[in-house]
């Protein structure tokens, strides 16, 4: 999840009460590559959304779901290149440790 302050309406914090297996992870601004899901979206919509043209809500989401019938064709697992040492590290030297306590939760 990046900063933005969602998290904090009372609605949200209401339901996250009722749910305590759910946790929230926190990315910072500045380091959206930590966020596999967002590197995901960004490549689908480079390579399947962004020159389309969509009729209808309806072509868009065929587009999205042929992507992913053809994403899921030949699955690759993510594999970090660092170590979580070295991310951290890097944080550090980033002057990011205000985010360390969200990393970790």
């Amino acid at each position: 999840m990046d900063t933005y302050a969602t998290y904090e309406h009372p609605k949200v914090l209401a339901w996250l009460s009722r749910h305590p297996r759910w946790t929230f992870h926190f990315t910072p601004t500045s380091a959206s590559w930590l966020n596999a899901v967002e590197n995901f979206f960004s490549k689908m919509t480079r390579q399947r959304i962004h020159r389309g043209v969509f009729r209808s809500i309806a072509d868009l989401q065929a587009a999205i779901n042929a992507y992913l019938v053809e994403h899921n064709a030949s699955p690759k697992p993510f594999v970090w290149t660092k170590s979580a040492e070295a991310i951290l590290a890097k944080l550090d030297r980033l002057e990011l440790t205000q985010f360390r306590g969200h990393l970790s939760t």
